[in-house]
This record gives structure tokens, C-alpha cells and sequence, in this order.
């Protein structure tokens, strides 16, 4: 039966807007027209990484990692986030605190049991700490993916509402594509599979 994709697309037609705050009309270039799409600002990213942190990764009897609150930066052009993060690295094997910075990439999800963009496929850019002597940073380089997973790996980035989902559900549809673009993320919608 060919009738339900169809009529999803023609009930979609004048459905440019969702209901709710965050939910706004298809740009020209961003969906094919008449498709609902969910958006979410930088802000509102912002503000959800910034729930889960400050963070402590100790390394026993060496020393503590307190990783600091995120700055992400959109990266339309990879269509992925970027992190950059403030490290202080103290401890018995130290003679003083030291500061440095994290740097990762990662792309975003949908997870539909609890209706979550998350992060994943993150990538180690850099870690730094300029105060220390290289054999140092070379061993702290050795915990730097496990500090970036620990820190970043499927981080709730945005939680759709219940009701951001009930008329694309309504209509046979779900969250597809997650598009980041320079205000934010664009949440695109498409039909449910067929059971």
C-alpha cells in the first residue's frame, strides 16, 4: 500500500510549523519544502553540556583531572560540535596544579527511548597543558580518550518534549537528520517505517 507515505506528505504540506518554542518554518535550502523540521539553538546546547560538569578523573596516587564546563563551537561545514575545555592537573606527582585545555569533535544522534540528541563519534583533537615537561603530557595523553569519552561520549545535548513529538507521530513521523548549522541544530522529520 502506497496510500500512507502519500497522505503523510500531503497532511505535512502545510505543516511548516510545529508547535512549540523551539520549532520554526523550513529554510529554503535547509529541507525539502513542506517537511517539518525542530530547532535548537546554541544557547540551549550550551545550557544542557553545562548540567553534567565540572568533572574529576583521578588517576590513583598520581594525580586528579577536573575537567571545566565546555565552550562548544558549531561546525556547520563538518556537520559536527566541537568542545574546548580547561583541564587542572594536580596531584602528589606534580609539584603544583597546572592548567590546560581539551579540545574534541563529536557528531550528534537521536535517541527515540528518551526522545535525546546525544553526542557520539567523538574525536580527540588536542590535550595541552604548556607548564608541563613533555614525558608528562605524553603520559596524560595515554588517559586523554578516556577523559574525552568520560567527559563528552553520549552527553544529552537537547530532550525533545512529548509534545514537540505528538503531531509529527501523529502524521507517521519521526526525528531523521540532525543538520548543525550557524544558529544551532536543525532537526529534520521523516516517515516512520512501515510494520
Amino acid at each position: 500500500m502506497r496510500r500512507r507515505p502519500l497522505l503523510t506528505f500531503a497532511l505535512c504540506l502545510p505543516l511548516t510549523r510545529l508547535a512549540g518554542a523551539q520549532a520554526s518554518e523550513p529554510e529554503a535550502d535547509d529541507a525539502p519544502a513542506g517537511l517539518p523540521q525542530y530547532k535548537v539553538s546554541a544557547a540551549a546546547l550550551q545550557a544542557a553540556v553545562g548540567q553534567r560538569f565540572p568533572l574529576r578523573y583521578p588517576v590513583p596516587g598520581l594525580l586528579n583531572l577536573d575537567v571545566q564546563l565546555p565552550t562548544l563551537h558549531l561546525l556547520p561545514a563538518l556537520n559536527r560540535l566541537g568542545a574546548e575545555m580547561a583541564v587542572e592537573a594536580a596531584g602528589p606527582a606534580l609539584n603544583r596544579s597546572h592548567q590546560g585545555t581539551l579540545d574534541v569533535e563529536f557528531a550528534l544522534r537521536y535517541e527515540p527511548t528518551d526522545r535525546t540528541v546525544r553526542a557520539h563519534q567523538l574525536r580527540l583533537k588536542r590535550l595541552q597543558f604548556p607548564t608541563l615537561q613533555p614525558g608528562v603530557v605524553a603520559l596524560l595523553n595515554t588517559y586523554a580518550p578516556a577523559l574525552a569519552e568520560g567527559a563528552l561520549l553520549e552527553v544529552v545535548l537537547h530532550r525533545m518534549r512529548p509534545q514537540d513529538l505528538t503531531l509529527p507521530d501523529g502524521l507517521g513521523m519521526q526525528p531523521g537528520s540532525i543538520t548543525v548549522t550557524p544558529e544551532g541544530l536543525t532537526i529534520g522529520f521523516v516517515p516512520k517505517p512501515l510494520s
